[in-house]
This record gives structure tokens, sequence and C-alpha cells, in this order.
């Protein structure tokens, strides 16, 4: 019988690696191309240092020092040690300052989550034209100046001119006619509030959307059958998918509303009193008002301290989670 026989392939060659390019001068390049990346990173990463890292040292030191507004012109200040930290730990306004922040903070971030939370369940309901309308609408928002945002707020509650104590008093309540929003501290703390919640909403919300339409739909079609009703359904399968993002949107709104300067300082500049300062503000007046440039540094320094210690807190427990998950 005849046999069949296989066709004899050709020996393959082994693949050579290409030459280096090489210089006119003979040398390879391969170590030039190495380090090109870095140049091109190097401005940006310059412009960095000096912009964030070199102000912060200079704070640093500062808050160290005897430093006033002579020391500001002539440069010779002397080192105190932690005389200002002492004499900030002591005083019981500053104490008052990092409550009233603490306080301040927490309404702010529960606000925020919860309105957030609602607002991004809602636009995945809705219909095309409804959720382009809604995330439109939370972009315009977003995309406003802090100082423009501030300024129309002034405005709104203005007590001869706003349409808050025009409104209200065309609603029959007569005791809003001319009513002084910012001069009662708890009036402008409520205002203040109201405008970084309403800042801060649509980059929350805009956040949670997108990772609410990465959840398969299977999972809800399943709850359903299973009987859950919309609660259940959050609490067991929307939450613990989107734990991480929740907790990293968690932390970044800390951030936000820990570091609220400007519109505190536009609008009340941490009056009536005291009623709307807090740490970011207190450091500031303390520098201006009193030429304590060393206080005020110790004041941000301690800014920072309690704000790391609270985002410390935020990541464990995120990473926490994602051990759990894995």
């Amino acid at each position: 019988m005849p046999v069949a026989l296989e066709p004899i392939s050709a020996p393959r060659t082994p693949r050579r690696r290409p030459a280096p390019h090489r210089a006119p001068g003979g040398r390879p390049t391969g170590r030039t191309h190495g380090l090109w990346p870095y140049a091109l990173i190097a401005p940006a990463v310059g412009g960095m240092l000096y912009l964030l890292v070199y102000p912060l040292v200079r704070a640093v030191l500062i808050s160290f020092q005897d430093f006033r507004l002579r020391q500001l012109i002539s440069g010779d200040a002397e080192f105190v040690g932690l005389r200002n930290y002492r004499t900030l730990l002591t005083d019981p306004r500053f104490w008052e300052v990092v409550r009233r922040t603490f306080l301040f903070m927490a309404v702010n971030v529960v606000l925020i989550m919860v309105i957030a939370t609602l607002v991004a369940l809602m636009v995945e309901r809705l219909r095309r034209t409804g959720r382009t309308v809604v995330l439109c609408s939370l972009v315009l928002a977003w995309a406003m100046p802090v100082v423009a945002a501030t300024t129309v707020f002034q405005w709104l509650f203005h007590s001869e001119f706003g349409i808050v104590n025009q409104s209200l008093t065309s609603l029959g309540l007569a005791s809003f006619e001319r009513y002084p929003w910012f001069a009662n501290g708890t009036a402008a703390f409520a205002i203040l509030v109201t405008l970084i919640v309403w800042q801060s909403v649509p980059f929350a919300a805009i956040t949670l959307y997108s990772a609410l339409t990465t959840v398969p739909q299977e999972l809800y079609e399943s709850a359903r059958l299973d009987g859950a009703g919309a609660g259940r359904i959050f609490r067991s399968v929307t939450f613990p998918m989107l734990r991480p993002i929740f907790l990293l949107v968690f932390s970044l709104e800390v951030i936000w509303t820990f570091k609220a300067f400007v519109q505190i300082w536009v609008m009340t500049r941490g009056g009536p009193g005291d009623a709307t300062t807090i740490l970011p503000v207190y450091a500031v007046q303390t520098a201006l008002s009193g030429q304590r440039y060393d206080l005020g540094s110790a004041a941000s320094m301690i800014t920072v301290v309690l704000m790391s210690g609270v985002l410390v807190l935020c990541f464990r427990q995120m990473f926490r989670q994602e051990d759990e998950t894995r």
C-alpha cells in the first residue's frame, strides 16, 4: 500500500534581535532613549515640587519660629521649638474652632453622600433624554467657579435685595422682610452648608452613577425574583458592590469640606463672631489680623495632621474591604 509522506518543513532560523541604533559616533543610544521619558516629565515634577512641597516645608519651618512682620521683612527669625503649638493647644478658642470644623465636615459629608446617592439612583432609572438633561445640569453646576457661586448665594440671601426674603415675604412670612441672614450665626452656617453641598453633589453623583452602571443587571433580577424590595436591593447588592467607590468619594469629600476656605472667606470671613470659623479660616485670621505668621503656620500644620488622620481611617477601611472581597 502506498504510504503518505509528510511534507518536510524547512528548518526554522532563530530570530535575531535588532541591533541597537548607534549614533554617528558609534555609541548605542538605548540609554538615551531610557532617560528621555524622565526628561519629559522633569518640568512637571519640578513645578510640583516648587508649588507644593516647598510651601509645605516652608510652612513647617515657620511654625517652629518666632515669625512676625519684622521677621518677614528682615528674615532673621528665631527658632522657638514647640512654643507656637503649645500656644495653640492651650487656647480654648482653638479647640472651639476644631470642634466646629469637625461638625462642619460631618454635616456636609453626610448630606453630600446621601443626596449624591439618591441622585445617582434616580439618574440610573431615567430614560435617555431625562438622564442627559440631569447629567448636563450636574456638569454645569459643577463647572461654575467657586467665587461666582458664592457671590450668587450672597445675592440670594441679601437682606434687602435677596430673592429669598422677597419670596418668603410674598408667602405671608412678614418676619423675613429684610431679614439679615449673615448676621445670624446659625443661618450663616446653614447657608454655607447649602452652598458647599450644592457645589459638591454633582461630582459625587456623577461618580456614583458611573459606578452603578458597572453592576450586572442579573444581580438585580435575581434579587427581585427573591422578593427583595428597593431598600433591600441597595443594602444587599448595590452598596456591597460599590463599597470601595463609596469610600473613595467619601474620602474626597472629606478633603473638599475640610479645606473649604474660599466660600467662607468670601461670604462671611468667619463671622458673625466665630460662627463660621473653621481651621483654614482660623489660620488665615491668625496670620493676617495679628500678623502672627508663626501661629498661622502652626494652625495649618495641625489642620493637615487632623485631615490626614481622618483620611488614614478612611483608607484603612477601604483596604480592609478590598481584602475581604478577595
